[in-house]
């Protein structure tokens, strides 16, 4: 197996939303962002498949060594063999996936969050500098583009923490900020044990009402000459936005299932915004 069907397994067998996007991709970035998605998957992994802490911090150090091997010229995973090749065609600083680790390391350290401003570092490191490198990617002509990218890598990521809210809880974490939950009176118990109520509805509500405006505020920012370059983001929040439209048309139950679109319906809006965009 070569490192590009590695990277490109490992996205296929994860199901995730952005596999969907990159089919429409051409070949030469459609290999470099299959192998930054696989680089974020074996990271997060090790925080999420680890259940020693040691273990995981040592297993992260091991991956950053592994970047400063690929900036070095001598990759040994499959995946950062495959990014060596994007390091050939794109600017990926070195700084970039290094926060990403970085922020993967913040579960290891932390499983509570006092208020949005200390979560929105979080996001940053884990989706925001993501999208910033999927932009390289993708391909600009306007830095205005890195402004839509950070914004749509945090919206996609407040997406997946109103999504996982019951399986982070079981994994004994809770990302939704302590204060909101105390403004909403949602005993943090309630989410640790599942419990449903009207004020969990009304606070999940709140959580996506500002995902729905963090994307309007991302799109808003994207300059029209890059909105080509930029369709697969422009895919992955048609998708995203359509899982929030359907865990809010469900009441958001997200304690105790986890909500998730089929691969046809996937694959659907993201042909139909291809060909809009």
């Amino acid at each position: 197996m070569t490192p590009d069907e590695y990277c490109q397994q490992r996205a296929a067998s994860s199901g995730s939303s952005f596999y969907y996007s990159f089919l429409f991709l051409e070949p030469e970035r459609r290999r470099a962002i299959t192998a930054l998605y696989a680089f974020c998957r074996e990271v997060d992994d090790v925080v999420d498949e680890c259940s020693d802490p040691g273990l995981a911090r040592g297993k992260l150090a091991w991956w950053r060594n592994e970047v400063a091997a690929l900036y070095a010229g001598k990759p040994g995973h499959p995946v950062t063999q495959a990014l060596a090749g994007a390091l050939q065609k794109f600017a990926l600083p070195f700084e970039k996936l290094i926060e990403i680790i970085d922020g993967m390391e913040m579960d290891l350290n932390q499983t509570r969050y006092l208020d949005y401003q200390a979560l929105h570092l979080y996001c940053y490191r884990v989706a925001s500098v993501v999208g910033l490198l999927a932009a390289e990617i993708f391909g600009y002509q306007d830095r205005q583009t890195l402004k839509y990218a950070h914004d749509l890598g945090l919206a996609f990521q407040l997406t997946n923490i109103i999504r996982d809210v019951g399986e982070d809880a079981r994994r004994g974490r809770v990302y939704l900020p302590l204060d909101e939950l105390k403004r909403f009176e949602v005993p943090l118990s309630d989410i640790l044990n599942s419990k449903y109520s009207d004020n969990f509805r009304r606070l999940m509500e709140f959580q996506i009402e500002r995902a729905e405006q963090t994307y309007a505020m991302a799109l808003a920012q994207l300059p029209q000459c890059d909105r080509k370059s930029q369709r697969a983001g422009l895919m992955m929040a048609a998708i995203y936005r359509s899982l929030l439209d359907e865990i809010k048309r469900d009441g958001c139950l997200v304690l105790d299932r986890r909500t998730s679109l089929t691969p046809l319906r996937k694959l659907w809006l993201a042909w139909r915004t291809w060909l809009k965009t």
